[in-house]
């Protein structure tokens, strides 16, 4: 009968199986099958094995291969892979309110300007560096406990070029900045060496007044963050100021006039020294 409503286009493209067996009822219920009629292949048999649908039975053509849940499983992988590539990345775990992702040059440069007197620490970092991920969780606990202070986070893969024009070729690479003072130090540390990073940030996490306005990175690294093309970053740099001599007071011009006209004043003469008994007979003996 499948055969003949197979060869068949009259009906529906999907014909219905009615073999569902009820166990406490000893009825039997319809089962939809997905079975083209245009493929024109006959259902020889149902398989005994039990489906992912709480004991479905699967219908089987004669070539042996599965006619239901063909396109559900797909769906089902697509979802496993989604949730997958949604997994959190260990640089996005455990991360505080007072952490940035930088992602350009241009937005590192306005973070460090627009923090005023708060102390900065940015931290370079790469997703394939063992030692970046061991030291990560402490990172973030000090951001937890310092929440004063402004992480500035940098994944070195994406953003190499500006790494380079900032001269940082070893990870992890950390380096503070605060006020007016600009970058005050710069070190590379694991966890071996941690307490190299706890005394920095006791060391200029303290509360300061900066005389004047926020530094923020060098001029020279300015320049070379402008000079690299594969940033888009522009910079003019600060006009230099011309260093003007002092102005001399009235009373050095008038004592440097004097210096330089001639004297009219005749020289003293020296003072008469008195000569000797002896030395003045031997004249009076050579007037003789």
């Amino acid at each position: 009968m499948a055969e003949v409503i197979g060869k068949s286009g009259v009906f529906s493209p999907t014909i219905f199986y009615h073999h569902q067996h009820n166990h406490s009822k000893g009825k039997f219920l319809p089962i939809k099958c997905s079975v083209p009629a245009r493929s024109r292949c006959k259902i020889v048999r149902l398989s005994s094995l039990r489906s992912s649908f709480g004991g479905l039975r699967t219908a089987i053509d004669q070539n042996g291969s599965l006619l239901s849940h063909k396109k559900k499983n797909s769906q089902s992988i697509s979802a496993k892979m989604g949730l997958i590539g949604k997994t959190q990345r260990w640089w996005e775990k455990g991360v505080q309110p007072n952490m940035k992702e930088i992602d350009s040059a241009e937005e590192l440069v306005d973070s460090l300007l627009t923090a005023g007197d708060k102390l900065v620490i940015v931290d370079f970092y790469s997703p394939g560096c063992g030692g970046c991920k061991a030291l990560h969780p402490k990172i973030c606990q000090f951001a937890e406990m310092n929440p004063d202070v402004q992480f500035l986070q940098i994944n070195y893969e994406e953003h190499k070029s500006m790494c380079y024009s900032l001269n940082v070729h070893v990870l992890p690479f950390f380096r503070f900045y605060r006020g007016s003072e600009g970058r005050v130090c710069s070190f590379s540390c694991t966890n071996a060496t941690i307490k190299k990073f706890k005394d920095a940030l006791a060391k200029y996490g303290r509360e300061r007044c900066s005389l004047g306005p926020t530094k923020g990175l060098e001029e020279k690294e300015l320049l070379a963050l402008a000079a690299n093309k594969d940033l888009s970053f522009t910079y003019t740099p600060k006009p230099v100021e011309e260093e003007l001599e002092p102005k001399p007071v009235p009373q050095e011009i008038a004592a440097a006039e004097e210096s330089r006209a001639p004297s009219n004043k005749k020289p003293l003469s020296s003072p008469s020294i008195p000569k000797s008994s002896q030395e003045s007979e031997d004249l009076a003996t050579i007037r003789r």
